[in-house]
């Protein structure tokens, strides 16, 4: 039952649209009416507000990071569960008619929680794929990807389920992403293809 408390906990903290919620707040509309229509902070910082697109990722790192500590401290063990839930909570809210953003502030926030080595080793990773690559969904997509693989080299075996599970519904939501990557569209930090 534990299992499950936590589950319900992440998922719920997790679908809050803290995205939509800011844009609406700060008189910018609805952000999934501009760009790629998710409620992530990529999308919010093409309102070209970057203090708020900065706010979202911190919120929408917190809310898996949240779950996950209460989590550990009232159903130890359920870390995990809580994480994937928390992330499937910020790609599938309830409120937005189960759309929400692509999951990856949320999925940094989940790993800095469960293990914050490996986020450390993942944030330079994603930092280097950016510098190499230029775009955005590259980094995102290569970071995530690697976070299973980091934890297992650095004895976090105990997450490494939790994180493919993760890293699935990341990828599921940039299939758009991947598209373009694969007819050379994707555009480039700072403009470009």
């Amino acid at each position: 039952m534990d299992f499950v408390f936590a589950a319900v906990l992440g998922f719920l903290l997790g679908s809050i649209p803290f995205g939509l919620i800011l844009t609406r707040a700060a008189g910018l509309g609805d952000v999934r009416n501009i760009g790629s229509g998710s409620i992530g902070a990529t999308n919010v910082l093409r309102t070209g507000n970057k203090g708020l697109a900065a706010a979202t990722v911190l919120l929408d790192a917190a809310k898996a990071v949240v779950p996950i500590l209460i989590a550990g401290a009232l159903w130890s063990g359920t870390e995990g569960v809580a994480a994937v839930a928390a992330v499937a909570g910020h790609c599938f809210t309830p409120w937005l008619k189960f759309k929400g953003g692509k999951g990856f502030a949320s999925a940094a926030g989940a790993l800095g929680a469960l293990a914050f080595p490996a986020f450390f080793v993942c944030a330079m990773i994603w930092v280097a794929s950016l510098a190499i690559s230029r775009i955005s969904s590259v980094s995102s997509l290569v970071s995530v990807i690697a976070a299973p693989l980091v934890a297992w080299g650095m004895g976090f075996a105990q997450i490494i389920a939790p994180l493919i599970a993760i890293a699935a519904i990341v990828i599921v939501q940039h299939r758009a992403n991947i598209s373009r990557l694969m007819r050379g569209e994707e555009p480039k930090v700072g403009g470009g293809t």
